[in-house]
């Protein structure tokens, strides 16, 4: 099977990590909209826009599934992106919402979204957390992540100074879903912060979950063949995704 993944930039290389290391697919064709990312901070309609032009972009490659691994895109195209597309098509916030199901059973335990300004914006998570019974969901938007994780700052002094700014008073929730493909970048310095209590919960192993539950998929005996494209300067994605996915040259296309 091949399958798209689609991001505004490299964020969603953490997605496309956790579907790769699962080995659920033959081939797996990556592109970033590195041109005009971030979408977190742009308005819905250019948000669509955008992704419905890199739909026609899957279109010419003949893919089975399409993987929209960028929370702020699956927030506000999915639905018509489904609408145009002849292949199924799953985004990350149903994955995620399914995550924090099976991982938190009682509904009155405390949980925490951090995503870009459009996603919380959206409200989708609140909303869908809400719908399935759980009474104390917050959102914070913590744009800030997004270039920090670009500029691979992973921890340390100024991490922790985002951190005090943006979580200042908060107590460590019950769950912690980091709602932006950026974020599994930081987990490890998240976990510090908050402590042992605190359940993260990310795109891409809730959408390995997902896709295993819903599509019936098994683990195959070989690793997927990568490919990768970007609306600019491919070769820094590719270099990127030699680095977080842990790839050789010969591993890249």
């Amino acid at each position: 099977m091949k399958i798209g993944v689609f991001d505004s930039g490299v964020g969603g290389l953490s997605v496309l990590k956790a579907l790769y290391e699962a080995r659920l697919f033959e081939e797996v064709v990556y592109y970033g909209d590195t041109a005009r990312v971030p979408y977190g901070v742009k308005d819905k309609d250019t948000i669509i826009k955008f992704c419905l032009e890199a739909l026609e972009f899957f279109k010419n490659i003949k893919i089975d599934m399409l993987i929209i691994a960028c929370n702020t895109a699956s927030a506000y195209a999915l639905d018509i992106l489904r609408s145009k597309a002849n292949f199924p098509i799953y985004g990350v916030i149903d994955a995620g919402v399914e995550a924090t199901k099976r991982e938190i059973l009682d509904k009155n335990k405390e949980i925490l979204v951090i995503a870009t300004k459009a996603t919380i914006k959206s409200k989708e998570y609140e909303l869908r957390l809400k719908k399935e019974g759980f009474k104390n969901v917050k959102a914070l938007a913590t744009g800030l992540f997004v270039p920090m994780v670009e500029e691979e700052i992973f921890e340390g002094e100024f991490l922790q100074s985002a951190f005090n700014y943006y979580f200042k008073g908060l107590q460590s929730p019950d769950a912690l879903i980091l709602a932006c493909t950026h974020f599994p970048l930081l987990a490890k310095s998240l976990s510090e912060y908050f402590g042992a209590k605190t359940k993260l919960i990310h795109s891409g192993d809730a959408i390995v979950n997902f896709l295993k539950t819903h599509s019936q998929l098994k683990s195959l005996k070989t690793k997927a063949k990568l490919e990768f494209y970007a609306s600019s300067d491919v070769q820094s994605l590719k270099n990127t995704a030699k680095i977080w996915l842990g790839l050789n040259t010969k591993d890249i296309q």
